[in-house]
Order: C-alpha cells, then structure tokens, then sequence
C-alpha cells in the first residue's frame, strides 16, 4: 500500500512509521490518522516485526500537533467522532500493541503529537524537542487521551499546569518530570531508540508481550493489574521462552528466544 502522508518500512525486524508533512511540520490530519491507522495494523499482522519507532520528517517536528483548519467546519457530532477515531488508534493500536512502540521525538511534538509521544510505550526525545498541549489556546482540550495520558505520566498538578497554561516545555524539563524517557543529541536519536528496541529483542517476546499488558493495566478501570500480573506470571511457566530461559541461565549461555 502505498502512503500520501506516511513512511513505512521494515528493516531488522523495525517498522519505522515516519509522519511525513515536514512542510505542515507534520500536523495530524485526518487522512494522516487514517494512514497511521493502517501502518500500524500492518506492524501488527506482520510476523518479522517485533517493535515500532513512530517519529516525524525533517528536523523540525516530530508531530506539531493536529491539523487546525479541519476543525474549523466540524460539527460536534463530527468532532465526537474524531476524538473517538483518535482514542481507537492511540489505545487499541499504539498503548495496548503487544509490540513495543518508540517515539523518537526529534523537534516540535505538540497537541495531538505530544499525545500520540504519550501512547506509546516510551519517549526518546532530541535535545532541541519542545513539548506541549495548547489547546486551551484555541478554546478546545486534549481530545486523543492526553488530559489521562499526560496525568498518569507526571501526576495531576503538573499535567494541569502543561494543559491549562498551554505553555511549551523543553526535552530536558521533560525527562526532568518524567514525561522523557532520554534526551540526546539528535544525530544519536534513532541509533539510541534502535538500540532499546535490539536490547528487548534479545529477550522473550511472549514475557515482553505479557509484561506490556500488565503495565497497561495498572491504569484500567476495568481489570485489576495485580491479579493480571499474577495471570500472565502463571501462564508463562508453562512457556516454551520460560524453558529455554531458565536452561540457558542454569547451564550458563545465551538463550534462543
């Protein structure tokens, strides 16, 4: 398939989904979101893929947020449908993917890119990343998961102030606060975020699986995070990773996983 507004490729067992409208500073539109949607189906069917880098085109932006001049004719039923669309793609196919998702932040993630940095499962950011949710500014709210997200991440006061001031914060008052998982420079950006997902990928997939949806459900209302931590923790015993493992540590060489 090919795609208007997106990269894709697959190389060493990483899709590299790249947002590219440099020229937009690779706002979300909604054809971009629709794009997003499919790439990310694909990384997910495809068996050579074992982990995501989502990040954007050019040296600008990672994402600078959504695309303002759809808004402008929406109505709120349209509107409600968007936010929806959005949570469905940030949720079910970034925050919940049994594959690990990076986001290389490597310049401006604001508004709907900072929440889409926030549904995946880490955020490596270049030193010159500025970070931000303005929406108050234009009368609206974080409408893709941000007002949760960025709460969950930093705790409610300091989310509060990032979303009711709309003001810009750097990489560095990122990590700081617990929003970044790293800061770098940018030419050492992806080789770092390469090196993470390598790093994961040398242990077991089923356990990396399991492990990401226990720590998914510590924030859902709906399942007890402890008693699925117990589940998946019973159920991988009788895994062939959880043989293979334990022989390779008790016989003292590297496991095949």
């Amino acid at each position: 398939m090919e795609y208007q507004h997106l990269l894709y490729q697959v190389d060493k067992h990483i899709a590299y989904i790249t947002i590219n409208r440099a020229s937009a500073l690779n706002a979300l539109n909604q054809q971009t979101l629709r794009e997003l949607e499919a790439t990310l189906v694909e990384a997910k069917k495809d068996h050579d893929v074992k982990g995501i880098i989502i990040t954007g085109a050019g040296e600008k932006a990672f994402v600078a947020g959504a695309d303002i001049k759809e808004f402008i004719d929406l109505s709120e039923a349209e509107a409600k449908l968007l936010s929806q669309k959005g949570h469905y793609i940030f949720t079910e196919l970034i925050e919940q993917s049994p594959k690990p998702v990076i986001a290389a932040i490597n310049g401006f993630a604001l508004g709907g890119g900072l929440e889409l940095a926030l549904a995946c499962h880490m955020r490596f950011a270049s030193a010159n990343a500025k970070l931000g949710l303005p929406e108050v500014s234009l009368g609206l709210l974080p409408g893709y998961g941000g007002t949760q997200r960025l709460t969950q991440l930093v705790g409610r006061g300091r989310a509060l102030q990032m979303i009711l001031t709309a003001d810009m914060i750097s990489a560095e008052e990122g990590l700081r606060i617990g929003l970044i998982n790293e800061v770098l420079d940018a030419a050492d950006l992806m080789n770092r975020v390469e090196e993470v997902l390598e790093r994961i990928f040398s242990r077991s997939g089923t356990a990396v699986t399991a492990a990401i949806d226990a720590v998914n459900a510590s924030n859902e209302q709906t399942r007890d995070g402890f008693q699925v931590e117990i589940n998946h923790f019973a159920e991988l015993f009788v895994t062939r990773d959880f043989k293979e493992g334990v022989d390779a540590f008790l016989t003292k060489r590297k496991p095949n996983f």
